[in-house]
Formats: C-alpha cells, structure tokens, sequence
C-alpha cells in the first residue's frame, strides 16, 4: 500500500518497499490465533509498462523485472537465476552461512530457501498448480479468467480451513494512458464469494 501511495512506477514502487524494509525490517504474526505462524514476503507489483517480482527474505531480497509471458508467486521463493535488482549484501551474505560457495551460479530461491527450484513447476502444490492454471491461457487472460482462477479451490489457490485465502485482487492495467485502470477486490475471505 505504501509503494502505491509513494509512487508513480512499478520499479518506483519496488524500490519503496526495498527501502522501507531495509529501515524496519519485516515481521508479524500471520494468525489471528495464538499460534504464532510468521513468514516472509513476495509481491507482484506492476503498472502500465511493467511488471517486477520482488521476494524477500529476512531484509535480503531480490527482484526480477517480468519481460513477458505469465509470472505468479505464491507462499514460496520463485526468483532463480534472473535477478534484475538485489540486495547490496544478498550474495555475500549467503557466502558468510555457507549457502552458497561464490562459485557456482547464483540461484535466490535455492540459496534462501529449502525448495528445490527444478521442481516448483512440476510439483503439486498453490505455485504449481497456479502455474500451470496461467498458462493454459497464456496469451488470452481476461479480467473473468484470473477471476475463475483465484477462485479455484481444487489447486489450493482458494483455500479452506485454518490457513482461509483472506482476499484476492485483479487489476485491468490498459498501455494506453487515456483508457482508466480497473481494480476488483473481494470483500469477503474466501473468493469464491
């Protein structure tokens, strides 16, 4: 919300974050519960003209600028190899907890975190199946389609339960700047409603 206040740019906005999140740090309870349940961010943040994944971890974090095709995030790290923007400090300070050895190439998702990056689109689970819903409509998303999508129950996207999807949101961003943006927002947890 604060890079959308602050910013004018996708790539403005991405740096907000980055900025705010190196001077406070990240952080909260993910539960209303008492359990205590708390983990790191992933944003997609985009505008007329461009897209960028932004993953953090801890304040390390990277971003991939999105050149084309479909691109989701969800509840794990996805940056590989293409990262466009990181952290001064990202790759050294892998090398100081032995996460990566300097040598071989530089993989964010593999480096910070346990999934194994030749699997997060083949494997069952919310990036997966998320995934796989983008592409069987690659290049003909509609408002109405990424609608039916973050409804989707069956592949986790909506989910049910003790960890309940809070909201969802699907912008209609035109190139042309005298056409007006359109933003849909559930009102309720679960999107299906």
């Amino acid at each position: 919300r604060l890079g959308l206040e602050r910013a004018d740019t996708a790539e403005k906005a991405l740096t907000v974050i980055v900025d705010l999140l190196e001077k406070y740090g990240q952080g909260g309870n993910c539960m209303e519960s008492h359990m205590v349940f708390t983990y790191h961010n992933s944003f997609l943040i985009a505008d007329r003209n461009e897209a960028w994944v932004l993953e953090t971890s801890g304040k390390y974090w990277a971003a991939e600028k999105v050149e084309g095709g479909v691109r989701n995030i969800s509840n794990q790290l996805s940056i590989t190899t293409k990262i466009d923007r990181e952290h001064p400090e990202l790759k050294e300070y892998a090398k100081s907890k032995g996460w990566w050895d300097g040598e071989k190439e530089f993989d964010f998702a593999a480096t910070y975190s346990y999934v194994n990056t030749a699997r997060m689109t083949t494997s069952r689970g919310r990036y997966c199946e998320g995934y796989k819903l983008l592409n069987q409509h690659k290049g003909s998303i509609t408002s109405e389609i990424m609608m039916e999508i973050l409804r989707d129950k069956e592949s986790g996207i909506n989910m049910e339960g003790g960890f309940m999807t809070t909201g969802s949101m699907v912008s209609v961003l035109p190139q042309q700047p005298n056409l007006p943006c359109i933003h849909f927002f559930t009102g309720t947890p679960d999107p299906a409603r």
